[in-house]
């Protein structure tokens, strides 16, 4: 019993440092990315955009995707996630912000949206009152608004995570256009048979592009996997900590012979117009494209559901088992 405690005090004692190391480095993690993606995108248009044919159609594609990648990256590190304790903000209008769709021309649900009130609960570690899909961030010490994890020097939350799946969708884009139409200047680059040149015929440094290359293929398959898990998420209704916890309703509902349903789940292509509010109601599709501001649909005080699941919550899950964010101070035994 005492070994067990004193273990877990242990665990607890490391997790708490692992999350001031966290925060404290945050910053130095968004000057070293800032630092990598300005070398990748200065090695871009130094040696391979210039090799590049039909320069007129390829030039602006090529300059879209480094204003997308830039600017969601801005928006994800600098756009607040939303919190419990903030009131609800307003839509801005300026030239950064996309404008919303005006209503009759965008092609109607089959069903209309039933969007209905959070349920709201006290936060046992700030004492905040928190609507449903929030979450208290150790790192921050805050109630995060459709929490998702904390990412570099803040939360991803309801007000950022567009931003952030976005900047990731580039991300691959860009990282996947190196590698392909890098081929010829890295083999050039490293003195590969017939590409062999006595004489490097550009401003970076050789050594600068073979190592942002392969930066560029790891890159690549690393962050389309966990784009495409954050899509996949996105896609079923639920964030990265839903998912966690969705698993668990599901065996506990498994074990009475029930089946979990995720009331938030509208199925999936309306699951990621909500995600990134497009359509009747929301953004022009065009805002996937343009590096725009938006707001998401609703505030985090209410949320679509499926029909049926407006007043029960999730099925499979009674009252009371809902899982909620673990007590920092509280043990084990």
């Amino acid at each position: 019993m005492i070994c067990s405690r004193t273990v877990f005090r242990c665990f607890k004692a490391l997790e708490r440092l692992g999350d001031r190391i966290t925060g404290a480095a945050g910053p130095y993690f968004v000057a070293f990315a800032i630092a990598l993606i300005g070398l990748g995108t200065v090695c871009f248009f130094d040696v391979i955009m210039p090799s590049l044919r039909y320069p007129l159609l390829s030039g602006p594609v090529c300059v879209l995707i480094a204003a997308n990648l830039w600017t969601h990256y801005y928006y994800v590190v600098t756009v607040a996630p939303g919190f419990a304790d903030e009131p609800p903000r307003q839509e801005q209008q300026s030239i950064l912000w996309a404008k919303k769709r005006v209503s009759g021309t965008a092609a109607k649900w089959t069903e209309p949206l039933v969007i209905t009130r959070a349920a709201v609960t006290k936060c046992r570690r700030c004492g905040q009152q928190k609507p449903e899909r929030t979450h208290h961030c150790r790192i921050c010490n805050r109630c995060v608004l459709k929490y998702d994890h904390h990412w570099v020097n803040q939360c991803v939350g309801l007000h950022n995570e567009r931003h952030f799946v976005l900047f990731m969708a580039y991300l691959v884009i860009a990282c996947t256009s190196v590698v392909i139409t890098g081929v010829p200047h890295i083999l050039r680059a490293l003195g590969a048979g017939d590409y062999y040149e006595p004489n490097w015929p550009h401003h970076v440094p050789q050594i600068s592009f073979i190592l942002i290359y392969i930066l560029s293929v790891v890159m690549a398959l690393a962050v389309g996997v966990m784009c495409a898990f954050h899509l996949w998420g996105a896609a079923n209704g639920e964030t990265t900590v839903e998912g966690h916890d969705h698993d668990i309703y599901r065996k506990v509902a498994k074990g009475r012979g029930e089946t979990f349903v995720n009331s938030y789940d509208l199925g999936k292509r309306r699951n990621l117009e909500l995600f990134f509010n497009i359509g009747e109601g929301g953004y022009p599709l065009y805002t996937l494209l343009l590096p725009l501001r938006i707001n998401p649909y609703t505030d985090g005080r209410s949320w679509a559901r499926r029909r049926g699941c407006e007043d029960a919550g999730h099925g499979g899950v009674r009252r009371g088992e809902e899982l909620t964010d673990e007590d920092d101070d509280g043990e084990e035994v």
